[in-house]
């Protein structure tokens, strides 16, 4: 089922399969979110839940017991109840099943919320540990926003800017993308990073501790900007397939916990970044993007 929000200046459509982000449409008419080509990456915008990225062999250990989950976990596959709405914000929740308990040995409610404010679209995930055991989970975004927004644009015409920076420091990847500690820095024109990601010859930017927690996605043919605030979320993930000359993509991704990293064991608990829930605890994270024509 699609659920609708409405404002002055957006337009948004929402799956409640993995409570996705399906349409971001300005008052103009501009899809500016990617319409999810099965030829070239079959989704818009997943909820990464309860955990981010590929693990080794597709597996993990919790409380000293191997358990095996897919990439990105679960959430993005499954049904959403919608538990409360409105016209410009509604609130979609999941809770554990026969299903994810054995791929994540926890009871848990996760609800993500979804706020229109104008251009301003905030999403908001709140996790509650129903466990009578410590918790350990990750959450984050996988937002993918067209690159070829108009005719005869291409997606070099593009770049995401960090503002007041020089230059990044992202992790290095080693031949199996996993992550590895890296202090090379990577110049950026101005402070504009140029698309796609692999002119600096990597597949995945993964950043951490940016003393600015906004980057802007703009382009040097038209006047849209899209630019999202995370300051809740320690890392920054920016990725596109790097396999295609010009994927018209790019994914902005703020995360709570590193993906795989060559240098920790496979326990979920020794994680970088890794969320802990007490028993009856709940937290709240949030990001937001805001649309200027």
């Amino acid at each position: 089922m699609i659920v609708t929000l409405l404002s002055d200046q957006l337009t948004i459509h929402i799956d409640t399969k993995g409570a996705q982000l399906t349409s971001v449409c300005t008052h103009s008419g501009v899809e500016l979110l990617w319409q999810a080509d099965p030829a070239v990456w079959g989704r818009h915008a997943p909820i990464l839940f309860p955990i981010i990225g590929r693990l080794r062999d597709n597996k993990y250990t919790v409380h000293g017991k191997q358990y095996a989950i897919s990439q990105h976990g679960f959430a993005r596959d499954k049904e959403f109840t919608v538990v409360d709405q409105s016209s410009t914000s509604v609130t979609f929740q999941l809770e554990e099943d026969a299903d994810t308990l054995t791929k994540y040995p926890f009871a848990f409610r996760l609800q993500v919320t979804y706020i229109l404010d104008g251009g301003k679209l905030t999403k908001r995930h709140t996790v509650l540990n129903r466990d009578t055991k410590t918790m350990y989970y990750e959450v984050g975004g996988h937002d993918g926003f067209r690159t070829t927004l108009f005719e005869g644009e291409e997606m070099a015409d593009y770049y995401i800017q960090f503002p007041g920076q020089s230059q990044i420091v992202p992790y290095g990847m080693d031949e199996k993308n996993y992550l590895v500690r890296s202090d090379r820095p990577y110049p950026l024109q101005g402070d504009r990073f140029p698309l796609p990601p692999r002119v600096f010859g990597l597949d995945t930017i993964v950043l951490e501790n940016l003393p600015v927690h906004e980057v802007t996605l703009a382009n040097k043919k038209n006047s849209i900007r899209l630019t999202m605030e995370f300051d809740q979320f320690p890392y920054l993930g920016i990725w596109t397939q790097t396999t295609r000359e010009f994927t018209h993509y790019i994914c902005i991704e703020p995360w709570t916990t590193l993906p795989e990293c060559a240098f920790t064991d496979s326990a979920l608990e020794h994680k970088p970044g890794i969320r802990v829930l007490e028993p009856g605890q709940a937290e709240s994270l949030s990001y937001s993007f805001t649309v200027r024509e």
